[in-house]
């Protein structure tokens, strides 16, 4: 394990019993506020107390408190997203193409391990291209408005990304990511959005609604935490993965599969990086020989060091008690690396001066308007 002995929410995530059984209270206050800074004391109390037993807790009384709240918060959490979906359903019913949910609502909706515990923001969904002016129609009619007013944003979203700018809903003001592919266009790794679509799996109880398969739902997790510039949800997006990857991984041929699909879609690297650091800090279980393949898929020997330095801050609890010397440097490191990945260095170059000196700001406001919103 790479964490560290005061990272005390990636202990909990590794051994809850030791959790329950073993911290004293000056461990448990320390766990309880790093595990709200990384989004986690949902999630990581839930397994804490279901692994402390009836007798000798030694959970202090006084942090109990803390730990029914955050429960509670999430089960209200899980149940507004509940209702969002069937907002979603409805206002997509008629699309004649699979609406394929993507991250949380993805976990939420199939019930997957991964849903327990997990906060998130936003819903993200996905359809294919040419499915977009189509389904951003309906939404828009059902009361989704668009964001990024100004002309340079939109164009940035509708020319280069893998998603419209972000939709908010004018009454219940919940933010919905409307994609086609999981990275953009201009991005150095090529996904196919259209071969992700073609697997995608429905959902019996969500009919019109669908989910990645099982392959392409991890390398997506992976592609979003490993090909990403924002490093401040890393611990949570990682935690995700390993329970993806101990939920599907009982199948033994899920292995071969996940492989041989990172190959196909152009992800072997974020592959590596995914099951590397999942095994090194949470200690997710794979097969050797799965685990000897994606090795060699990671970068050449002098920048492997350098990587694993960076990755080794960045997948911690963001709280100031938990972080490495370095940090700072390691998330501005891998934020510059992020755009580097995911756009030509003079398109980067163009855009981060368009950003650094507010020129967006200044251009005219986007012809994008919304129809009269119709109920959602």
């Amino acid at each position: 394990m790479t964490s560290g002995p005061h990272d005390l929410c990636v202990l909990a995530l590794r051994d809850p019993r030791a959790a329950a059984t073993q911290w004293s209270v000056a461990e448990w206050s320390r766990y309880v506020p790093q595990a709200r800074s990384a989004g986690l004391l949902a999630r990581t109390c839930q397994s804490v107390l279901a692994a402390a037993p009836t007798t000798g807790q030694t959970i202090p009384a006084s942090l109990l408190g803390h730990l029914e709240s955050s429960r509670r918060m999430f089960a209200a959490q899980r149940a507004e997203i509940t209702r969002e979906l069937g907002h979603i359903q409805h206002a997509l019913a008629g699309l004649g193409a699979p609406v394929i949910l993507l991250k949380g609502a993805a976990y939420l909706a199939a019930g997957l391990p991964a849903a327990e515990g997990r906060f998130f923001s936003d819903v993200d969904i996905l359809v294919p291209k040419a499915a977009l002016p189509e389904a951003e129609s309906s939404l828009m009619l059902n009361g989704w408005l668009t964001t990024h007013h100004n002309a340079y944003d939109q164009r940035y979203y509708r020319q280069w990304m893998h998603e419209l700018p972000p939709l908010q809903h004018v009454r219940r003001g919940t933010t919905l990511d409307l994609h086609h592919n999981i990275l953009p266009a201009t991005a150095r790794l090529k996904p196919d959005g259209q071969r992700l679509v073609e697997a995608a799996v429905a959902l019996p109880d969500w009919p019109g609604l669908h989910v990645l398969a099982p392959a392409d739902m991890v390398l997506h997790s992976m592609t979003h935490l490993f090909m990403n510039d924002d490093m401040s949800h890393a611990l949570r997006d990682l935690s995700d993965l390993d329970l993806l990857l101990r939920y599907f991984g009982t199948d033994e041929v899920f292995w071969d599969r996940l492989l041989k699909r990172a190959a196909e879609m152009d992800l072997l690297r974020p592959l590596h990086y995914g099951a590397r650091h999942a095994k090194r800090i949470l200690g997710t279980p794979m097969p050797p020989k799965f685990a000897e393949c994606v090795e060699r898929a990671g970068p050449a020997a002098p920048l492997r060091p350098l990587m694993d330095a960076l990755w080794r801050r960045a997948l911690r609890c963001p709280h100031p008690s938990a972080t490495l010397p370095g940090n700072a440097a390691a998330h501005l490191a891998l934020y510059v690396r992020g755009h580097w990945l995911r756009m030509p260095p003079g398109l980067l170059a163009k855009h981060l001066t368009i950003k650094a000196l507010r020129l967006h700001e200044r251009a005219p406001r986007s012809n994008t308007t919304a129809p009269a919103p119709a109920g959602g």
